[in-house]
């Protein structure tokens, strides 16, 4: 078993990088960086690939590369943000609507709506545990405070749970259910289970200032056949971004994402596209095409 080794001052964190041959040209920059992200979140995570077998940098990496791959990162992150959280209060809205109108309010609370007991039984653990959690909320207060038996109706409920929980609920309906929903976004709901499930958990990558860049994703979406023979795969985010394209209804909206996030790659020339599973021609793939004639 390893021994922990001892915490560093920044000035031994820069030294220690130079040792290993990290190009640091401004010192005081790296010292000021280095203040305001760790060392572990800044170097452990964006050095990956970047490094010899022996622990030494490539010949040429400087502190400058890896601080620029961490920015666009984070600004990543800040942009699929964008898109996820239309995607899940569209999600919410129509969960919402099809329970309430298809088995009441509290339909929630009947275990006709899933084909397994135990995963209602489940679900209502985790709907108690967001209604505690969200107690304080106004409107959790006011069904809870002034409404017989304190119950909290579906399209008041479903603005509090998690983008996850969302997930498994929709995950655990009777298929025909599943089916009806998926419908809306003119999908199988084999595909939109799949995807929802990823992009929660991209959801929180993203809300807990996770990696996206040259990461392998644990939970990986199910692709269309064209995808495949496009070469994308499911285990980078590019994948991701590919299956988010089919939940956006609003076509110049994710158009403008695109050009974004092309402006966005452009502006950081350290990074490598295909760590993210980009194509060489991502960007017309992404793209809806808006001419009369080639509306899709």
């Amino acid at each position: 078993m390893k021994h922990l080794q001892p915490s560093m001052s920044i000035d031994d964190q820069i030294e220690n990088l130079k040792f290993k041959g990290l190009i640091i040209s401004n010192e005081e920059f790296a010292h000021k960086f280095l203040n305001d992200v760790s060392y572990y979140r800044l170097i452990k995570g964006f050095s990956i690939g970047l490094k010899e077998k022996n622990g030494n940098y490539h010949t040429g990496v400087s502190f400058e590369q890896i601080v620029s791959l961490y920015l666009f990162n984070a600004k990543l992150r800040q942009l699929l943000f964008s898109k996820i959280e239309v995607i899940e209060i569209n999600l919410r809205t129509r969960l919402s609507n099809h329970i309430c109108e298809n088995y009441g309010v509290l339909g929630y609370k009947d275990p006709s709506i899933m084909p397994n007991e135990e995963y209602h039984a489940s679900l209502l653990t985790d709907i108690e545990r967001e209604i505690k959690r969200n107690s304080r909320s106004p409107f959790i207060r006011n069904f809870k405070d002034n409404y017989e038996n304190g119950d909290v109706p579906f399209y008041a409920l479903a603005e509090t749970l998690s983008f996850g929980t969302l997930s498994r609920l929709y995950k655990n309906l009777n298929t025909e259910d599943k089916a009806s929903i998926a419908s809306i976004y003119h999908l199988k709901y084999s595909y939109l289970e799949s995807w929802i499930e990823t992009i929660a958990y991209v959801r929180n990558l993203c809300a807990h200032y996770g990696r996206l860049y040259n990461v392998k994703l644990t939970k990986t979406p199910k692709l269309y056949q064209s995808e495949r023979k496009a070469n994308i795969g499911n285990q980078r985010i590019f994948g991701v971004i590919c299956c988010m394209k089919y939940l956006i209804q609003d076509r110049n909206d994710w158009n403008v994402f695109v050009n974004e996030l092309d402006t966005l790659i452009t502006k950081y020339q350290y990074v490598n596209t295909e760590l993210m599973g980009f194509t060489n021609d991502w960007k017309s793939y992404l793209l809806f095409d808006l001419t009369e004639d080639g509306e899709q």
